[in-house]
């Protein structure tokens, strides 16, 4: 099957994924574009778990402070190397993860940290389980989504929130 370069570059915009994925996923999906794209996400999910052993020891700390400037937040995105430290894409994300803890102030990464005397869902206390505060899917798919654009393991490593009084 011939894949058009319209729906191939339509592809690679909305997914962030490589120009050779982005065709095989059109060529495995038949020119189906919802098809291809939920390909692409499959895929994308693989390439995560294979990463998720190798060590991420590079990155950057993030800051965000609210516009009051009464709530900040700092979080800390690790990666494999400092070439992808360094992309726009990587800085975004930590940016709005950043944001992301200082709206909604969770205690945790991960839900794997939670202590059974605390209170509350994982949604409200882990970050990686919350709703992303701009279109509502989890965190952990904002990494993992990275991870797959990235071609490297991307990690949360800590965070901290600061709240002006308390």
């Amino acid at each position: 099957m011939t894949v058009s370069t319209e729906d191939l570059k339509r592809l690679r915009e909305e997914s962030g994924a490589g120009i050779m994925d982005c065709k095989h996923a059109l060529e495995d999906a038949n020119g189906d574009f919802a098809r291809a794209k939920h390909l692409l996400a499959e895929r994308g999910v693989a390439k995560a778990a294979k990463r998720a052993e190798r060590v991420a020891a590079q990155g950057i700390v993030e800051c965000y402070v609210h516009h009051d400037k009464r709530v900040g937040a700092l979080v800390e995105l690790n990666c494999e190397t400092d070439f992808v430290a360094r992309t726009e894409e990587f800085q975004k994300l930590a940016r709005e993860l950043a944001m992301q803890v200082a709206s909604t102030r969770p205690k945790y990464v991960s839900a794997d940290e939670i202590q059974p005397s605390d209170d509350g869902s994982p949604d409200d206390l882990a970050l990686l389980e919350q709703p992303y505060i701009r279109d509502g899917r989890p965190v952990k798919q904002l990494v993992t989504e990275a991870i797959a654009r990235t071609g490297e393991n991307v990690r949360v490593r800590r965070f901290t929130v600061f709240v002006l009084g308390q």
